[in-house]
């Protein structure tokens, strides 16, 4: 049998620029416009680019922008530039002793590899709905800052993605930081998710903040990544905790509100009735891990 020859898998030609300053790299989207990709770690661009699923003709490279790689925590605010990678919150103890929903989300965030070059900003930028930092987003009430010509916007996490891979981001527009805020006294939080191995994208995951005052709920916040064409907010679910102490009848019937508010696509990993059942089971498990952690933060 002839077989032909195999070609190697490689992008399309590209121009690569790295300026070193925001304002910089602003005028160059301008002036490149739509031919241009923003480069802010490039695990998902790259083999998309490899493949030829997507040909810019140019490569704006942030790495060189100093601002963008910082990060801070400020009282209960947590502050993170769009090119600090996933590692570097994962090992900094001050952040994720705060927060055991961020802790557990980057664990499974990739593999160590990723989450060394893979960047904050890039993976919200790319707005897979399956993504571990959208969710959280979410579930914090975060404000993602968007800079272009017209100067800087905040944006609320749940308006930030509009639809499969997009956001709002204008074809001119950077994302710079997104701004966290940490659970406080009285607030515990939780991350779960089920994928096909450890470090694949999510099939669903669920995230959830609770508030406790006296053993009932006060607040609580939970987001679902993979039940919809976005990360979405289960607000029947959040109606039918506040209020109470969670008995295992109020969790049970908290997932089934989730598993309502969804809307999945099926796929090779599984039926839309499969990920329903998903989004009730996580959204259980993450709100009573988050209820526990609650009460243990008077």
């Amino acid at each position: 049998m002839i077989r032909g020859r195999e070609q190697p898998v490689r992008p399309a030609p590209f121009r690569y620029l790295a300026p070193d300053s925001l304002e910089e790299a602003l005028s160059l989207l301008c002036e490149y416009g739509e031919e241009a990709k923003i480069l802010a770690g490039g695990q998902s661009l790259l083999p998309l680019m490899a493949f030829r699923l997507v040909r810019p003709a140019v490569l704006i490279d942030l790495r060189n922008i100093a601002e963008l790689g910082r990060y801070r925590l400020e009282a209960d605010r947590l502050t993170i530039g769009s090119m600090v990678t996933h590692r570097t919150i994962e090992l900094d103890h001050r952040v994720t002793s705060r927060c055991d929903m961020l802790a557990e989300a980057l664990d499974v965030l990739g593999h160590a590899a990723i989450r060394n070059v893979g960047t904050v900003g890039g993976s919200l930028a790319h707005a897979d709905p399956t993504a571990e930092w959208l969710a959280v987003a979410l579930a914090l009430e975060a404000r993602v800052m968007v800079t272009g010509p017209r100067g800087t916007r905040s944006v609320a996490a749940e308006n930030f993605a509009t639809g499969w891979m997009a956001s709002c981001l204008a074809p001119d527009e950077i994302l710079t930081e997104v701004r966290l805020d940490m659970p406080g006294p009285g607030t515990g939080s939780a991350f779960e998710e089920v994928a096909r191995r450890h470090g694949d994208f999510a099939v669903v995951g669920a995230a959830a903040a609770v508030t406790v005052a006296d053993e009932a709920i006060e607040g609580v916040r939970i987001a679902l990544a993979g039940a919809a064409s976005t990360p979405i907010r289960a607000p029947r679910a959040e109606a039918l905790l506040a209020g109470s102490v969670p008995s295992a009848q109020d969790l049970e019937a908290a997932g089934e509100a989730a598993a309502s508010e969804t809307d999945p696509v099926a796929d090779l990993h599984g039926s839309e009735d499969y990920k329903r059942q998903l989004a009730r089971v996580l959204t259980r498990r993450a709100v009573a891990r988050a209820y526990r952690r609650a009460l243990a933060r008077p």
